[in-house]
């Protein structure tokens, strides 16, 4: 019988086990250059025993920035210190892939170069803040992209994948979950447009097709994996019909044998409604690959779903903010420490990578 602790393969990458770090925003880049800091090399070399590390959201150039001291994957100095965090992580066994990002239209035109707007599939505004140093702003009022602002940011999806690929990541998740760009062309109440890529399932379904295809140049499908959120209206977004949306959407998905599928069936403190719940049961048999389960998951939940074969692996998010040896925790039963939220984004070591293994907790 499989468990949590069962080794094995998501796609073509070797697993230990199937405790995954979810991929955590937090906010300690260099802001200048989107260069990840030198603590971030002791982050995740900390947290290498997980089955795979999903490192944080990366932006695959300037204009998928919308939030303080978040990394990037598009210069030579970022792939530098990117190739750093993996070589610590495989020297201690561990595997890793990076999250691929672009916020779109979840931005403010202080991060965006020359102060340009946003750019989303329609110029819909989200009723949502963004972060800065010590203050919060209302996003900015986006520009719909043409076909070349399209063009051009599937291709930087496409340099972002093979940058990784240098980096020496084992794979790469495409994020199209949570509200972000491609995530907004997939629901149609933020994607109004009436060309290509709007309008029925096939036209909202083309921006992730390429961005899919612009990937796999660089790497094998069964070293890319996708992350959704169908239920979520995280980042003011919804669809009309989310059940039919992405049943389409994972089908498509199916024809590529990709490594794994990462679900966000919920959100920590968010209401969950039994249709929602419902929907999210059903969807998941729509996918016929490794599948990866998150959404508040504990330890008893998570040794269920992978046990009754619901789910392939869990990842955890809050837990692995506190807990570095989250795996060796959760086979001896030992307790937890506690997260501080005060320094989940930005800041300096504390909060970071201070929180203690049980070792040192226990002398």
């Amino acid at each position: 019988m499989t468990d949590l602790f069962s080794a094995g393969n998501t796609g073509n990458i070797e697993i230990r086990n199937r405790i995954f770090m979810a991929p955590l925003t937090r906010s300690r880049a260099h802001d200048d250059t989107d260069v990840p800091s030198d603590m971030a090399v002791t982050y995740y070399e900390q947290r290498a025993s997980a089955g795979l590390i999903i490192a944080e959201a990366t932006q695959i150039n300037q204009e998928g920035k919308g939030y303080v001291k978040t990394p990037g994957i598009y210069s030579q100095e970022q792939v530098n210190k990117w190739r750093e965090i993996t070589d610590a992580v495989h020297a201690k066994g561990g595997k890793i892939v990076l999250q691929l990002w672009h916020v779109g239209r979840i931005s403010h035109s202080h991060f965006q170069p020359n102060g340009d707007a946003p750019l989303a599939p329609s110029a819909i505004k989200p009723d949502v803040d963004v972060f800065f140093d010590g203050e919060k702003k209302p996003a900015s009022e986006p520009r719909a992209m043409t076909t070349e602002d399209i063009a051009r940011t599937v291709e930087d999806y496409g340099k972002a994948a093979k940058n990784a690929y240098d980096a020496g990541f084992d794979g790469i998740e495409i994020h199209a979950a949570n509200g972000y760009l491609i995530d907004q062309f997939l629901r149609d109440s933020t994607n109004k447009r009436e060309d290509e890529y709007g309008g029925s399932l096939e036209n909202r379904m083309r921006f992730l097709n390429e961005v899919v295809n612009a990937v796999l140049k660089s790497w094998d499908s069964a070293q890319v994996g996708v992350r959704l959120s169908p239920i979520g209206n995280f980042n003011d977004i919804e669809d009309s019909d989310p059940l039919n949306t992405f049943t389409y959407i994972i089908d498509v998905l199916n024809r590529y044998n990709l490594a794994y599928l990462h679900m966000v069936e919920r959100f920590p403190g968010m209401p969950t409604e039994n249709t929602d719940l419902k929907t999210q049961e059903i969807l998941r048999k729509v996918w016929n690959g490794f599948y990866i389960a998150n959404g508040d998951y504990d330890y008893l939940t998570a040794k269920a779903a992978v046990e009754s074969d619901y789910a392939d692996a869990i990842t955890f998010g809050r837990l692995y903010i506190a807990n570095p040896d989250l795996v060796e925790r959760l086979e001896v039963g030992a307790g937890f420490n506690e997260p501080d939220q005060e320094t989940f984004y930005g800041g300096g070591k504390e909060g970071y990578i201070d929180y203690p293994f049980m070792n040192e907790q226990n002398g």
